[in-house]
């Protein structure tokens, strides 16, 4: 066997789904942590993917898990939980899918695909992203169903709010005018738009900031924000509406690649709502924004970009727990001119990179110098990855046998530098197949300290800290 199926057949036990649920436990802890790390990273992502005799179909499919390690003097605390939502209660109860997900769809007549068109079984299985808006902690996926849960059970609670739209995104951007939430949603049907919305801390009532009319809608993962802009990058991975509720397949599958539509992106204006654009340039897919700035009169966006929507195929479960390898996304600048009504790009630098994150209060919407995220050298993610995108050099963290998830990046209180702080990433450990939270230095990336978990966490995608 070679080394790329080698490796990716020991990853494959991270697609295992986790039945054991953890109120509360000390880790043992291998280092010293800093002093100053007292809080909490709570991640959300996929757990289990068999209900009944049925196996989902995507990695984007698994009932949703919270998980949160807590931060004290230096030692380390663990809890985990199912979030309990319509979806999750439905398998548990009922012991059958019972609502659509991102790639699998419940058996159903054609009289019920047509009923649900007006009355849609949406998924609120919230696997994606978590976002605390006030003093509300928000679980997110793709749907319009966002479920609220309590920081320290991990009970879930009700629906937080309701988007302007049919879909939206699990990745918001915070309002530094009110402490709010910037994101979109789409409107689906005989006149479809793209929307943006905002919504104050503690509110229900989003308010929409500006729309267009799209006649077949791109496939949307997260958006970018400058001072003045919000960013849509609209990749030619869409959806003729109509096929979602006619077409007898699951959500994704109704998404057709139209590379010559090209990549489009548009300016939304924040105080108004005018649209500036479109900027076209050659086809690309992307899941992530890095982040997005004005130079000048020019808009900066940054993003890791994939040659095509393949991507979507290769995380397939079946093929994940194959052992087969996944597409490498590239960290892209994309410059738009308004003035010129053009866009240029270039890589950023050599090394792929994924699930990106950036020290995102200092930085987001500003010019900035670092990312961080995780890439895949051997077929599956094995590498934790830090960009530099004013030398354009890169640094990697990796161990035989280990796979990272997500690094996401906590300041040191008081740093000066752009990159002091540490590095939180959940491992998969396939030579003991229990995971672990390790701490790296975010300037060197050197460990810190770990800590064991007693068992393994499925591979999840997002996740945020709080204090």
């Amino acid at each position: 066997m070679n080394t790329i199926a080698t490796t990716t057949a020991t990853a494959r036990h991270g697609f295992d789904s986790l039945e054991q649920e953890t109120r509360i436990a000390a880790l043992p802890v291998q280092g010293e942590l800093p002093a100053w790390l007292h809080g909490s990273l709570i991640r959300t992502g996929p757990a289990k993917w068999e209900v009944g005799e049925r196996t989902m179909n995507h990695w984007f499919d698994g009932l949703a898990m919270l998980h949160r390690f807590s931060f004290a003097d230096q030692a380390v605390s663990y809890a985990n939980r199912f979030l309990e939502s319509r979806a999750y209660r439905a398998a548990r109860d009922q012991g059958q899918i019972s609502y659509m997900e991102f790639a699998t769809d419940p058996c159903r007549s054609l009289f019920q695909r047509v009923s649900s068109m007006f009355s849609p079984q949406l998924s609120d299985n919230a696997n994606v992203n978590l976002v605390k808006l006030g003093e509300q902690f928000i679980a997110m996926t793709e749907t319009p169903i966002p479920v609220q849960f309590d920081a320290d059970t991990l009970a879930a609670g009700g629906v937080a709010y309701t988007p302007p739209g049919h879909l939206t995104t699990a990745h918001p951007h915070l309002d530094r005018t009110n402490k709010g939430m910037l994101n979109y949603a789409a409107k689906l049907g005989p006149r479809s738009s793209y929307r943006f919305f905002s919504l104050a801390p503690g509110g229900d009532s989003p308010k929409v900031i500006g729309s267009m009319p799209v006649r077949e809608p791109a496939y949307m993962h997260s958006f970018g924000l400058t001072p003045q802009w919000l960013v849509l990058a609209e990749f030619p991975y869409v959806v003729n509406p109509l096929r979602l509720a006619f077409g007898g397949r699951p959500y994704i599958e109704n998404y057709r690649w139209k590379p010559e539509l090209g990549t489009r992106f548009h300016l939304f204006n924040r105080a108004d709502g005018r649209v500036v654009g479109p900027f076209e340039t050659d086809p690309r897919f992307a899941f992530h924004h890095v982040n997005s700035y004005e130079d000048g009169d020019d808009v900066v966006v940054d993003i890791c970009t994939f040659a095509d929507a393949t991507i979507i195929e290769d995380l397939y479960l079946e093929r994940l727990r194959d052992g087969k390898p996944i597409a490498p996304a590239h960290l892209e600048r994309f410059r738009l001119s308004p003035g010129a009504g053009s866009v240029t790009s270039e890589r950023l630098i050599d090394e792929p990179i994924e699930l990106p994150r950036i020290n995102y209060f200092r930085c987001n919407e500003h010019p900035y110098r670092y990312v961080w995220g995780v890439a895949s050298g051997s077929g599956w993610i094995d590498r934790i990855v830090k960009g530099d995108v004013v030398t354009r050099q890169s640094s990697v963290w990796s161990e035989e046998g280990c796979f990272p998830g997500e690094p996401v990046f906590v300041a040191a209180p008081g740093a000066e530098d752009e990159d002091h702080g540490v590095l939180l990433s959940v491992v998969f450990d396939g030579r003991s197949g229990r995971s672990f939270l390790l701490v790296l230095d975010a300037r060197s990336l050197d460990e810190v300290a770990r800590a064991e978990v007693p068992h393994q966490i499925p591979f999840g995608f997002h996740g945020q800290f709080t204090r």
